[in-house]
């Protein structure tokens, strides 16, 4: 197939959205589609279309600050692709997404879209992250602005997929994974001098409100454990300078910076816990990636995130915000190795489900249906 990629958001692979974004573009060309690619950069490489970024003015100090950069519709550009491509797919509710999907209208091309941008995601930027009525809002800002345009949606989860019909929208949704890349592999590697006596702790992520890593510094802080502990935060954002401050005061400053992917897969292997405290995540494909390496997570409950259903049993999960009961639950884990050697096994049999050619699979399926116009009833 001859497919579209249109994309508000697509830069260095230094957040969620734009890795998996990647590596759907990378198997698909794999797999012998034809794929056009329309963001706000990587214009040189083949089959990328740069349409350039939206001038936020006053705002643009804080949005680079932010990492995002949005692009600005270019309608020449957007036919060309469109009008050559036998399926578009469109990631993001914003002024590209919203420019393209109108365009399949008037092309009367067979689209389909995907929900990345969880509302929580919006509002954090605006110190809202847990306002209800806001977050209500946003979903059903994007649904008359974006989503009403098309049929299919694809959901990276049930919990998104729940969420969604909890707010109107009535469309074909597809739960379909973003999936894991190859690379993540259970390997039990050994740790590095330095860490050798230390029981290693890794959590991964935007270093954002939304992802609440100071609640794991507090925590680690507060466990019986903490002269024993190296944590390691693995991610780049707005909140460095605070969360180093914060993690100075820990007998064992944590270890934060950005990793790329063979490094990350190898901290990931000689870590004993991974630790997601997140209060908003519409996958975590992050946590995904750390459980198909074998690492036994503590997850944070919060309604708000669906990585709270990679928890294998009640150990695995702790009060969403509770820094006490995410101390405690660190503290069992560190004092049960057997229990954390026989779950290794579980979720490495647990996260086979997430391979990427698995994903694949359902994606040319969502793609396929799109363009013949057929439809599919899933439980949600």
């Amino acid at each position: 197939m001859k497919i579209a990629i249109i994309a508000d958001v697509l830069g260095e692979e230094n957040n969620g959205t734009t890795i998996t974004v990647t590596r759907l573009i990378a198997n698909l060309k794999k797999r012998g589609h034809e794929v056009r690619v329309v963001s706000p950069g990587k214009g040189d490489e083949e089959g990328y279309y740069a349409v350039g970024k939206r001038d936020f003015k006053i705002f643009n100090e804080y949005f680079e600050k932010n990492g995002i950069s949005l692009a600005k519709p270019n309608e020449k550009i957007l036919r060309e692709c469109i009008g050559k491509s036998d399926v578009v797919h469109i990631l993001m509710p914003f002024s590209l997404g919203k420019a393209a999907i109108k365009l399949c209208a008037e092309l009367h091309k067979p689209v389909t879209t995907a929900f990345h941008v969880q509302p929580e995601n919006v509002s954090s930027h605006f110190g809202l992250l847990r306002s209800r009525r806001v977050n209500s809002y946003l979903y059903t800002y994007f649904l008359n602005g974006f989503y009403r345009y098309c049929e299919y949606i694809h959901c990276p989860t049930a919990f998104i997929a729940g969420q969604l019909r909890a707010h109107g929208y009535t469309h074909d949704l597809r739960i379909i994974s973003n999936g894991v890349d190859p690379a993540f592999t259970p390997a039990r590697g050994k740790k590095p001098p330095a860490y050798a006596d230390k029981f290693c702790i890794l959590t991964t992520g935007r270093l954002v409100k939304e992802k609440c890593q100071e609640d794991l510094i507090r925590a680690v802080g507060k466990s019986k454990y903490a002269d024993r502990i190296q944590l390691f935060i693995a991610g780049e954002g707005p909140l460095e300078g605070k969360l180093r401050r914060l993690g100075d005061k820990l007998p064992n400053p944590p270890v934060i910076g950005f990793h790329p992917k063979e490094e990350l897969v190898r901290i990931i292997n000689f870590c004993d816990l991974y630790v997601h405290p997140s209060y908003a995540e519409i996958e975590s494909i992050a946590c995904v990636e750390a459980i198909t390496c074998g690492l036994v997570p503590v997850i944070s409950d919060s309604k708000m995130s669906a990585a709270r259903y990679f928890a294998l049993s009640e150990r695995n999960l702790c009060p969403a915000g509770d820094i006490k009961e995410m101390a405690r639950a660190i503290d069992f884990m560190v004092e049960n190795p057997a229990f954390r050697a026989r779950q290794r096994e579980e979720y490495i049999r647990y996260a086979e489900r997430f391979q990427i050619d698995k994903c694949i699979d359902k994606m040319e399926e969502m793609f396929a249906d799109a363009a013949a116009g057929v439809h599919r009833e899933q439980e949600v």
